[in-house]
This record gives C-alpha cells, structure tokens and sequence, in this order.
C-alpha cells in the first residue's frame, strides 16, 4: 500500500495531464470549426453579393441597349424593343432568385442598399416601357443607377471588411463616328 500512496501523485499528475490535455485540444478544435465556418458563410456572401450584382447589372446593361434604340443613350449596341423583352424577363427571374439569397444571407445595411440599387433600375425599366422616351428624362437615371450602384458595392466591402475599392466610374471614350465628322 505504502508504494501505491508514494506513486499516487504521480498518477494525479498524469490524470491531470491528460484531463488538461483533452481540454486544450477540444477547446482549439472548437475555435478552428469557429474559424472555418465564419471562412465559410463569408465565402458564400461574397459569391451571393457578387451573383446578385452581376444579375442586376445585365437588366442595366439591357436597359441602355433599350434606350439607345429610343435614341436616349449612346450605348454602341442598342436592343429593339421585340429582342429586348424576354431578355429583361430573363434577367429579372435571374435577379428574384438572387435577390431572395440576398435576403436571406445578406447583412441589413446590404440588403438595404440592394433594394436601393434595384429600385432605380426598376424605374429605368419602367421609363422604357413607358409611351414617351424624352432623353431629358432618361438622362437622370444612368448616374442614379451608377450611385445606387457604387452604395451597394462600399456596403458589401463594408460588410466582408474589405479595403476600398473602385468607383466604377469609368472614362467613356468619344465614339470614333462623332470625331470623323467632326
């Protein structure tokens, strides 16, 4: 008995050990899986911000295509109205899908600006399908779009800690035809 007393706190220290072991272990394993989920979920939002942002920039796209047909915007390939209409059906199913991912995964401050930015592509929508095309009128909504636009992107880097980015503003180039005849 007397050896078993003489090696029982080395036998603590051993139980003890591993006790203290286990825990570590767990308790780094726990924050690993917290790490790698967090990874995970931000991944996701930023494919989910970046699909959302490509499907609303093809009903912009299709909308200064329709307006260069009615003579309201210079873009270099402009779109009948016939063509146009199941492109835009197109895009906006397109955008509805990712829209409700939007929703269910974005931050609020994202989905806010969101629906800012698709509010204004709507009203270009509707001005095109409206029975007047005044060029006046039109020439409001492109920058509009293009500040809705610049909030949602400076809320998605916000949000995914992301350093600034582009402004998107870029330079249009004089078309070749205006300066010929110039």
């Amino acid at each position: 008995m007397s050896a078993f007393v003489q090696q029982l706190p080395a036998l603590i220290g051993v139980v003890v050990g591993a006790i203290g072991s286990y825990l570590a272990i767990t308790r780094g394993d726990r924050a690993r899986f917290q790490r790698e989920q967090e990874v995970r979920w931000e991944e996701r939002r930023l494919a989910l911000y970046a699909d959302y942002a490509r499907d609303l920039k093809r009903s912009v796209t299709l909308a200064y295509r329709l307006a260069a047909h009615f003579g309201c915007d210079s873009h270099p390939h402009p779109l009948a109205p016939a063509d146009a209409e199941p492109l835009f059906a197109e895009a906006a199913n397109a955008r509805d899908a990712s829209g409700e991912a939007l929703l269910m995964l974005g931050a609020q401050e994202v989905v806010a600006s969101a629906r800012e930015w698709v509010t204004v592509v709507m009203d270009m929508e509707a001005f095109l399908r409206g029975a007047t095309h005044d060029p006046e009128r039109w020439a409001a909504l492109p920058p509009a779009q293009r500040a809705a636009r610049a909030r949602y992107y400076e809320s998605v880097r916000r949000d995914l800690a992301l350093p600034a980015g582009h402004s998107g503003q870029w330079p249009v180039r004089e078309n070749r035809s205006d300066r010929a005849g110039s």
